[in-house]
């Protein structure tokens, strides 16, 4: 409802926008006058009638036929895109899969750079490693994904002629190819929660290896190994899942920044061009996907408690 409301309170509206697009197409004023394009597209109803056509619990009517259906969020359409008409699911999912698989990665890298790094500096407390994990983390906490992405694209282009591919390989034609155009931008979008789980790895870490049975373990001559892998590090991921999960709306905004810099098709693109076009169905849609998302892959985080902590039961 706050996403609804506000993107139409944004300067400059889609009306204004549209009549700009068509006097600088024609070079004169269009026949349509402001009144008549509201009336098309559905804008010219009060805020909440708007909504509750987008819902699906109030009819929208054909402004050319006069003609009233339901066809709105209950109904599982989220409407048509009001800047080219096409179905905004369908201009969503072809974007879904750059977009997911973009996160999928930066995901898995950042949670291969943290984990390791954030155990190891814990069971070498006061080193050189622990010293040289904890400046990492702190690199990545505090270097902008904007700047990063920049500095990549920038400097190897003047040093040696090489810039990332503008249009995206397909991953059924050259999976190689595919994956190996989205390492560099899932690596930097991943240092934007690496180093915040390495930090919060590495303090979990030194929380449980102070517990009496841990201390038990090293008295009944198990290995470091045993000790770390099987009776430290399972207790101490309880708090990073639930950190991972929360950091889950950060990726997706960094998204739209790689999205964008990289050239990649992605949802984080779309919801700019939305904006810029002030495409308030589409804009909508987007925000309804990603919280959609956010939300299911914490009740993931949720359940996989029963599988960290014994102590977790869901009956």
């Amino acid at each position: 409802m706050i996403v609804f409301l506000t993107v139409r309170l944004l300067p400059g509206g889609l009306v204004d926008a549209i009549m700009a697009d068509m006097i600088s197409r024609s070079g004169e004023r269009p026949d349509l006058d402001r009144e008549a394009i509201e009336r098309l597209l559905g804008l010219d109803a009060p805020i909440y009638v708007q909504y509750g056509r987008w819902m699906g619990v109030l009819p929208d009517p054909d402004p050319r036929t006069g003609e009233s259906s339901y066809n709105g969020l209950l109904q599982g359409s989220l409407g048509d895109s009001l800047r080219s008409g096409d179905p905004v699911t369908t201009k969503i999912l072809g974007r879904l899969a750059t977009t997911v698989e973009l996160g999928f990665l930066a995901t898995v890298i950042g949670l291969l750079l943290a984990l390791p790094i954030g155990i190891y500096s814990a069971i070498r407390q006061d080193t050189f490693g622990d010293l040289l994990g904890r400046s990492c983390a702190i690199i990545f906490i505090s270097v902008p994904s904007f700047w990063a992405a920049t500095i990549v694209i920038l400097y190897p282009s003047i040093w040696w002629g090489w810039s990332p591919p503008i249009e995206v390989i397909p991953f059924m034609e050259d999976p190689l190819g595919n994956v190996g155009q989205f390492i560099i931008p899932s690596f930097i979008l991943g240092m934007l929660g690496a180093g915040g789980t390495m930090r919060l790895t590495r303090s979990m870490m030194l929380e449980v290896l102070r517990q009496d049975y841990i201390r038990t373990a090293w008295s009944k001559g198990l290995s470091e190994r045993v000790v770390v892998v099987r009776h430290a590090v399972r207790n101490a991921l309880i708090p990073v899942v639930t950190d991972v999960g929360a950091g889950l709306p950060l990726l997706v905004g960094g998204a739209v920044i790689i999205e964008q810099i990289f050239v990649l098709p992605g949802i984080g693109r779309l919801m700019l061009t939305a904006l810029s076009q002030r495409d308030y169905t589409t804009v909508s849609g987007i925000n309804l996907l990603v919280a959609t998302a956010v939300v299911g892959a914490n009740l993931l985080v949720d359940i996989s408690y029963a599988y960290l902590d014994p102590r977790v039961r869901y009956r």
